[in-house]
């Protein structure tokens, strides 16, 4: 469905100052073999420019290039904000707080007060994409009509599917002026700034050069406005990041020359690659090698963030066992939370909600999950499931991927858990994880579920628009991302007084009765809170580990 471009004319009042199985070894090392013969030839020190960073992620491929990464927000993290940028950016200069927003290619926005569902941004001056061509409000409606108009020259599938799944409410857009563009929500939205970070913006030029080929926009490269340009591409090997030194922005240019990121999905292969000096830096150490690793002077960093690694249920299909509130409560007695962290190595919190439980937004829900398999065995008797009738789940999963953390462990874990405690049967279907991801944007009782009673899939909790994104349900997928359609009235109705409130305790009052709601009816498995470990040498300096799934990369550099 397209969105129109178009509002009709209004009268505007004065606007106020206003979101596993593992891959195999023999894989894995050919992995690594190409991406040191490539980049880290021996001695690897005396072949690398003054300031690289060498940074192994989770991914199994390079995030797609083109200015909307897949991959999720590990793409985001690295092949999207730091070459690509959107109307309002995260601000992730802080380790204290969970991130806020920023002005971005917007220097200030609004919501207008005769409509809340109408917001003016007024764009940044005198910004130039890596392409030398200028940066303003036909840039900017290009790019949505890459996203949401169907019919457009430009328009972008991939793209589109990602970004329309993470923004359901956009009505319509236009220009007003040329540094001026004015956005309408299908209904009033709050939180509508959240939304609009996970539009980034790309070069309209660079699509004409690649002959309108997006296919071919990635090996341009694209160009962006952001600290860093894509100065090499290799797929399935590695991309290469440049330091943009006419970055709009001079007190946030990049201190480091290059960045070169390298997919690594197996965890043990990441940990080889940092010990032997082929990378400075790594996505999600194995646990417990972090011991290890200190003890030998590597930097392990961690920090509470936004992050929450659940099975997302199905809840909304007909004929699963999940579509039970009192399985899905019972789930939630019968694992061991405290030892899933023992696992990881202190390196996450249990989860028994959405948000942490010392978070303000928690409230106080009837529920207070734990692992009491009495309870959890006594919802699933009530549900019609005994020793004689075990409850079986299948349970989709991935071998790695952005946010998992270690996905294969971590779920065997839960399998031998509920087996143990509540007699539940666990069966998995494994996947590659962009596999996986694409349950996000299909119903429940579809084919991209795999037939699943649930997915494992780790996800942001943020902000209000994370909870819309999930769990209302009028963001039933494809529309939105409340994929497994799981639907409570008195959530909705929190929510859609929270839409159009302004005054902001009385927005955090709503949001905590909608997370009672997220507790007592759980949508999801609370299983843990992710504390976001990466390790890296002593030689890097200047990194601030932001309580945000994405990370500011301009002040780091190496010794």
């Amino acid at each position: 469905m397209s969105v129109s471009r178009h509002t009709p004319p209004r009268r505007v009042a004065r606007a106020a100052a206003g979101v596993r199985a593992t891959t195999g070894a023999a894989a894995a090392a050919a992995l690594l073999a190409a991406a040191a013969a490539a980049w880290l030839p021996a001695p690897a020190a005396a072949q690398q420019p003054p300031r690289t960073l060498r940074i192994a992620m989770t991914a199994t491929d390079v995030p797609t290039t083109t200015g909307m990464p897949n991959n999720g927000f590990e793409g985001m993290r690295f092949l999207g904000y730091p070459i690509f940028e959107s109307l309002v950016l995260w601000d992730l200069s802080r380790a204290d707080v969970v991130a806020g927003l920023r002005p971005g290619l917007a220097e200030r926005w609004e919501q207008d007060e005769a409509d809340p569902r109408v917001w003016r941004f007024h764009l940044r001056r005198g910004v130039t994409f890596h392409d030398g061509t200028p940066f303003n409000a036909d840039a900017v409606i290009w790019n949505l009509d890459r996203f949401f108009r169907n019919d457009s020259p430009q328009f972008d599938p991939a793209g589109s599917a990602i970004t329309r799944g993470r923004i359901p409410v956009l009505e319509s857009y236009r220009k007003v002026d040329d540094f001026t563009v004015e956005t309408v929500t299908t209904r009033p939205v709050s939180y509508w700034p959240y939304l609009v970070v996970y539009v980034l913006i790309t070069s309209p030029h660079s699509f004409e050069q690649a002959g309108r080929d997006w296919g071919r926009v990635a090996a341009l490269p694209p160009a962006g406005t952001g600290p860093f340009r894509l100065a090499r591409f290799v797929p399935r090997q590695q991309a290469e990041l440049a330091r943009n030194d006419g970055y709009w922005d001079a007190g946030r240019r990049a201190r480091l020359d290059r960045i070169v990121l390298i997919p690594m999905p197996e965890a043990n292969t990441r940990l080889a690659a940092l010990r032997s000096g082929q990378v400075d830096w790594i996505e999600v150490p194995p646990p417990d090698a972090i011991p290890s690793l200190r003890q030998a002077g590597f930097q392990v960093v961690t920090n509470s963030y936004p992050h929450v690694w659940p099975w997302v249920f199905a809840a909304g299909r007909q004929g699963s066992p999940v579509a039970d509130v009192r399985v899905r409560q019972a789930l939630n007695y019968c694992i061991d939370r405290e030892g899933m962290v023992t696992l990881l190595n202190g390196t996450a919190e249990p989860s028994v909600g959405f948000v942490k439980a010392n978070d303000p937004l928690f409230g106080s829900p009837q529920h207070r999950y734990r692992l009491d398999p009495a309870r959890g065995r006594a919802l699933l008797a009530e549900a019609g499931y005994s020793a004689q009738r075990p409850l079986r789940l299948k349970v989709g999963i991935s071998t790695s991927g952005s946010g998992q953390m270690l996905p294969l462990p971590m779920n065997e874990f839960l399998q031998q858990s509920l087996r143990q405690h509540c007699g539940v049967e666990v069966a998995f279907e494994v996947v590659e994880w962009n596999t996986l991801l694409a349950a996000l944007r299909f119903p429940p009782d579809q084919p991209q579920w795999l037939g699943a009673d649930a997915v494992n899939i780790s996800l942001y909790s943020s902000d209000p628009s994370a909870f819309a994104r999930w769990f209302l349900s009028s963001n039933f997928s494809p529309r939105g991302s409340n994929a497994g359609h799981w639907r409570d009235e008195a959530f909705d109705r929190a929510f859609a007084a929270l839409e159009t409130e302004r005054n902001p305790e009385r927005i955090a009052q709503l949001l905590r009765t909608a997370h009672e709601r997220l507790v007592d009816n759980p949508p999801w498995l609370w299983i843990v809170h992710d504390l976001n470990p990466r390790a890296m040498t002593r030689r890097v300096r200047g990194f601030t580990s932001a309580q945000s799934w994405f990370q500011d990369l301009t002040p780091v550099e190496l010794q």
